[in-house]
C-alpha cells in the first residue's frame, strides 16, 4: 500500500518555494518582508496578499502574511474596528463556503480577507484550512490547524486534521506525537488506531529507506540488516505487552548498549521499557542519564522524567485506592505530595523561562486547582498579555475573583474579554456562560439570562442553559 495517497500526499507537492515563484512575485514578496520588518504591517499586508492572488500555493509569503495580519491586529485593536469587521466578515463566511464546493482557490483568498482583519477567526482558519487541502497545499493548511489546535486543544476533531495534514506536509514525527495523543484519549476508536497505524508505516518507510529505494538511490542491504530491530520494536509498541517480551527486549537492550552509548533511540527505549514494567525508579534514572550527556542530550528528558514521576505517582495512588482495608490519610498525603510536585514542577519551568506566557498560564491553572487562588490570578493577570491565552486567561481570571466572591470584578473581567471577541465560537459560549452565572450569584437575572438567551439561540444543547432559560421563562409565564 502506498501510505502516501492513503493521506493524499503526491509525490511533487504543489506548494511553492521563494525560488520557485516568478521574478515579479519575488521582489513584490522582498518588499512585502522589508514593510513587515519595518513594523509597517498594513502596508505588508496588502503587498503579501497580492502576492498569494498570484501564487496561492507560495507557503513563505503566506506565513509571512500570517505575522502581519497578527502584528496589525495587536498594533490598531479598538473596539469599533473589532465590531466593524465582525460584521463586515458573516457574509464573507457563507461567500467562502459556497466558493470551496467549485473553487477552493477562491476560497483561499476569501479566507485572507477575513483574517486580515480578524487574524484569529476560527471559521476563516477552517475555511483556509479545508481549501489548502483540497488545493493540495498541506503545508498552508497546517499553519491553520496549528492555530486552531492551540485554540482547542480538547477538539479530536481538530487534531486529527492537524496529525494528517502534518503527515501529507512530510512532517511525520509530530503527527506521530498527536495520533498517540487521540489514541490515549480514544482507545476503543478502531478507525483512529488504523489512521496511527497508517502513520507509524509511513514513518518507517521513510526513516527505513525504502522511499529512497523506490527512487533508484540506496541499497537493500543498507535496511536490510535492520529488518530484525524493526520486528522488535514493532513487538515493543503493541498496546497490551506480553511480560516476557517486556523482559526480552530490555535484556537485548541493555546488552546492547555498552556498544552504542550514544544511541538515544535504544536508551529512550529502555526507559520507557522500565516504565512500562512499573519500574519507574530505573525509567527515571535512564532519562537522567540522557539529560546529562551534554550536546547528544535532547531537551525534551527533562519532561520525560516530570511525566515518568508523574506516573508513579498515578500508581501508588491506584494502589492505595484499591488497597484493602482503606487508607484514607495515606491517599490524601499522596496526592497532596503529588500536587506539590507537579506545581514545583511547573514553578520551575516558569523561572526557567520567565517570559514564556503560555508556560504562566499552565501554572496559573496548577495554582487555581490547588486552591492556591492568590498565586492563580498573578499568573494569569501576566498570562493575558500572551494573544494564543489571552482571553482562557481572562476567563480563569473571572473564575478566580468569583471564587473569592467578587463578582463585580469577575463580571467586568468576562465583559472586557467578550468586548475583544467578536467571533461567536466556543470559547466565546463559555466566556458568556460564565458571565451569566456571576451574574446569577449577584441576583442579577434579568441580565444573567440575556445572556444565557444568547447561547440559547445557537446552541440549546450547551450545559445547563436550555433548563436555566426554560426555568425562568416558566416563573415569569406559570400558565404558558
Amino acid at each position: 500500500m502506498d501510505f502516501r495517497l492513503r493521506f493524499g500526499q503526491s509525490e511533487c507537492m504543489p506548494e511553492k518555494t521563494l525560488i520557485e515563484v516568478g521574478r515579479v512575485c519575488r521582489e513584490k514578496y522582498q518588499k512585502g518582508k522589508q514593510a513587515l520588518e519595518r513594523n509597517n504591517f498594513d502596508y505588508a499586508a496588502s503587498i503579501l496578499f497580492d502576492v498569494l492572488k498570484e501564487e496561492p500555493g507560495f507557503y513563505e509569503c503566506r506565513a509571512a502574511l500570517r505575522a502581519a495580519q497578527h502584528h496589525k491586529a495587536d498594533a490598531g485593536r479598538t473596539f469599533f474596528k473589532k465590531m466593524f469587521g465582525a460584521a463586515s466578515h458573516s457574509p464573507l463566511n457563507a461567500k467562502g463556503q459556497m466558493a470551496l464546493r467549485n473553487n477552493p482557490q477562491e476560497a483561499l483568498q476569501i479566507a485572507e480577507q477575513i483574517l486580515n482583519g480578524d487574524p484569529l477567526n476560527t471559521m476563516a482558519h477552517r475555511l483556509l484550512a479545508e481549501a489548502a487541502d483540497q488545493c493540495g497545499y498541506p503545508k498552508t493548511a497546517v499553519l491553520s490547524l496549528e492555530i486552531l489546535f492551540k485554540h482547542s486543544s480538547g477538539d479530536a476533531e481538530t487534531a486529527r486534521k492537524l496529525a494528517e495534514a502534518l503527515a501529507k506536509s512530510g512532517q511525520l514525527g509530530r503527527a506521530e506525537q498527536i495520533f498517540v495523543e487521540l489514541v490515549k484519549a480514544d482507545p476503543n476508536n478502531q478507525e483512529l488506531a488504523q489512521a496511527y497505524k497508517n502513520i507509524c508505516a509511513q514513518k518507517t518507510l521513510s526513516e527505513g529507506g525504502y522511499e529512497v529505494i523506490s527512487e533508484g538511490q540506496g541499497s537493500y542491504r543498507d535496511i536490510l540488516k535492520n529488518e530484525a530491530e524493526s520486528v522488535v520494536l514493532e513487538q515493543e509498541n503493541r498496546h497490551h505487552k506480553d511480560a516476557n517480551v517486556s523482559d526480552r527486549l530490555l535484556a537485548e537492550y541493555l546488552a546492547r548498549l555498552p556498544a552504542e552509548p550514544l544511541n538515544m533511540k535504544l536508551r529512550r527505549s529502555i526507559a520507557e521499557l522500565y516504565a512500562n514494567k512499573k519500574d519507574f525508579e530505573n525509567s527515571i534514572r535512564a532519562y537522567q542519564e540522557m539529560a546529562e550527556m551534554g550536546e547528544a542530550a535532547d531537551p525534551s528528558f527533562q519532561g520525560a522524567i516530570t511525566e515518568t514521576r508523574i506516573k508513579q505517582f498515578d500508581h501508588r495512588i491506584h494502589q492505595l485506592e484499591e488497597s484493602s482495608p482503606p487508607q484514607p490519610e495515606a491517599l490524601a498525603s499522596l496526592r497532596a505530595e503529588k500536587i506539590a510536585f507537579v506545581l514545583e514542577e511547573a514553578k520551575r519551568r516558569v523561572e526557567k523561562n520567565p517570559a514564556d506566557l503560555a508556560l504562566r498560564f499552565e501554572l496559573g491553572q496548577l495554582f487555581f486547582e490547588a486552591g492556591q487562588i492568590t498565586q492563580a490570578i498573578q499568573e494569569f493577570q501576566k498570562a493575558q498579555n500572551n494573544p494564543q491565552k489571552r482571553f482562557q486567561a481572562m476567563h480563569k481570571l473571572a473564575l478566580c475573583f468569583g471564587s473569592r466572591g467578587l463578582f463585580d470584578i469577575a463580571a467586568r473581567t468576562l465583559q472586557n474579554a467578550l468586548k475583544e471577541k467578536p467571533a461567536f465560537d466556543d470559547e466565546k459560549k463559555e466566556l458568556i456562560y460564565s458571565l451569566g452565572c456571576i451574574l446569577e450569584k449577584m441576583g442579577r437575572t434579568p441580565d444573567a439570562m440575556e445572556q444565557f438567551k444568547q447561547i440559547y439561540e445557537r446552541d440549546i444543547g450547551y450545559k445547563e442553559v436550555a433548563a436555566k432559560v426554560d426555568a425562568f421563562y416558566t416563573s415569569q409565564y406559570p400558565g404558558s
